[in-house]
């Protein structure tokens, strides 16, 4: 018998939240059949266990399309960042890694093999790793566009964002594209689609949030899900991963 998903998410302490969007483990994920992952607005590191016991570390960057995991690996810790840890955790630009990822090194941070056998340890280790590299000063002007971003679920508009924080509409759009890959809008786009995913998994298929009108909901998220929201909400065979995300809240 097939062993059955062990799902578990843990949310960062309030002092790494402009950063660290959540933890999260996944055990006997290769008995999901035509797993699919689908945008969310955030960076994923995943640490995963060979079949030899080593451990492997890919950072993926943001996703603009619907993806389909390789299901080599049964079991992995991940963190899920948010943009700005981009510039205060990592250091560099992710502009290369739009729907794809690279391996790091297998030290990566100095995590091995056993670390992932303790998913609460592994985010305290993780915690502490975070904090140790976050600057003592991060631009006011980043944190603020993050978290009107976010607060709004991408809906608010760019001369607004241009007014709150000091930066034109050009500054905005060109630090989207040279550090994460794609404009303001299209981010926007994603965090708007998540934003939709508790309504649709509750049956609501038509649209509560900032969208034309119905056929351009069922366009928005046919494009980032691969789906029309009346598949999405079937979520046969609980293949779309971002919905296990509800059953733990």
């Amino acid at each position: 018998m097939q062993p059955t998903l062990d799902f578990k998410l843990i949310q960062p302490e309030d002092s790494l939240r402009d950063f660290i969007y959540c933890f999260s483990s996944m055990r006997y994920f290769s008995g999901i059949q035509q797993a699919v992952v689908i945008p969310n607005g955030r960076i994923d590191l995943i640490f995963s266990k060979t079949g030899d016991g080593r451990i492997r570390v890919a950072l993926l960057g943001l996703e603009t399309m619907p993806k389909y995991p390789d299901q080599e690996f049964s079991d992995f810790c991940s963190v899920s960042f948010n943009p700005l840890a981009t510039e205060y955790v990592f250091g560099f630009p992710v502009a290369g890694l739009i729907n794809t990822g690279m391996l790091m090194p297998d030290d990566f941070w100095g995590f091995t093999s056993g670390d992932l056998d303790d998913f609460e340890g592994f985010c305290r280790k993780m915690s502490e790793k975070i904090k140790s590299l976050i600057p003592e000063n991060v631009d006011l002007r980043k944190r603020k566009l993050f978290e009107l971003i976010f607060a709004s679920n991408g809906e608010i508009p760019v001369a607004e964002l241009a007014e709150k924080i000091s930066w034109s509409p050009r500054q905005i759009n060109r630090y989207f594209n040279t550090r994460f890959g794609l404009p303001l809008k299209s981010y926007c786009k994603i965090l708007r689609f998540q934003a939709s995913l508790s309504h649709i998994k509750d049956g609501n298929l038509y649209p509560q949030l900032n969208f034309t009108d119905q056929s351009h909901f069922i366009k928005e998220i046919t494009k980032l899900s691969g789906v029309s929201p009346k598949e999405l909400h079937k979520n046969e065979n609980g293949r779309f991963l971002q919905f296990l995300v509800y059953g733990e809240n």
